[in-house]
């Protein structure tokens, strides 16, 4: 496993943004993990997600792109902190560009889009923190196409949490990349989650040993994908 995974999967435990335990999810699926991006609040904290982002996006997607498009609301953060990051480690400028949940009517940027307006031909990354339905690459992908003749390289997202998506067989990055037809990637997976953490001693907090190991075998038993 790369370097920057091992250490973006520490980084999570410590910021308190991966727990292990039981959890209801919004779906209403009992899990015995839970990921909570929120929970990066520190300046330092978002500094470094920008870089395992940089990192992740460099190692599987190269450095063909010019847009960084993170979807409202918790996007948007994303995609600063990384273009920024991408700066510094790579020396290469990429643009941000979020959407707006309301249109803005008014001043000189006006319209639907934060940051920088899309161009034809401009190659976009989406970013997100984790995708578990797909639901906002349905609400955000026609806005990006239709905003010009772009091409969407693929989609990063922090964790994948491995599990079916509304389909009921695939997972929802699998879905996403069906759909619409572009690559999908996280910077880590469950599986690499669970491997290097396994019976580790993690910042001082819980870790999977073998009872809960366990249980996440019978979370993907029953809603992993196929």
């Amino acid at each position: 496993m790369e370097q920057y995974k091992q250490e973006f999967i520490e980084f999570m435990v410590d910021c308190d943004v991966l727990k292990f335990g039981e959890f209801t999810l919004k779906s209403g699926r009992k899990s015995p993990f839970f990921m909570n991006a929120g929970a990066y609040v520190t300046g330092g904290q978002l500094k470094k997600l920008g870089e395992y982002y940089a990192k992740a996006i460099h190692n599987i997607y190269g450095d063909d792109f010019d847009v960084l498009f993170g979807p409202a609301y918790k996007g948007i953060p994303l995609g600063v902190v990384t273009a920024v990051a991408y700066s510094e480690l790579y020396g290469k400028e990429v643009r941000y560009c979020s959407d707006r949940k309301e249109e803005k009517d008014h001043g000189a940027d006006k319209g639907s889009f934060l940051g920088s307006s899309l161009r034809d031909g401009d190659r976009v990354i989406m970013i997100e923190d984790v995708t578990t339905s797909g639901k906002s690459m349905e609400e955000t992908v026609p806005k990006v196409r239709g905003a010009a003749d772009v091409t969407i390289v693929g989609l990063i997202v922090s964790l994948d949490r491995m599990e079916v998506g509304k389909g009921g067989e695939k997972c929802a990055l699998e879905e996403v990349k069906d759909l619409y037809g572009f690559d999908t990637a996280a910077i880590v997976n469950m599986r690499e989650v669970v491997e290097y953490l396994y019976n580790k001693p993690c910042g001082g907090k819980i870790i999977p040993d073998d009872t809960l190991t366990s249980a996440i075998d019978a979370h993907y038993a029953q809603y992993g994908a196929k």
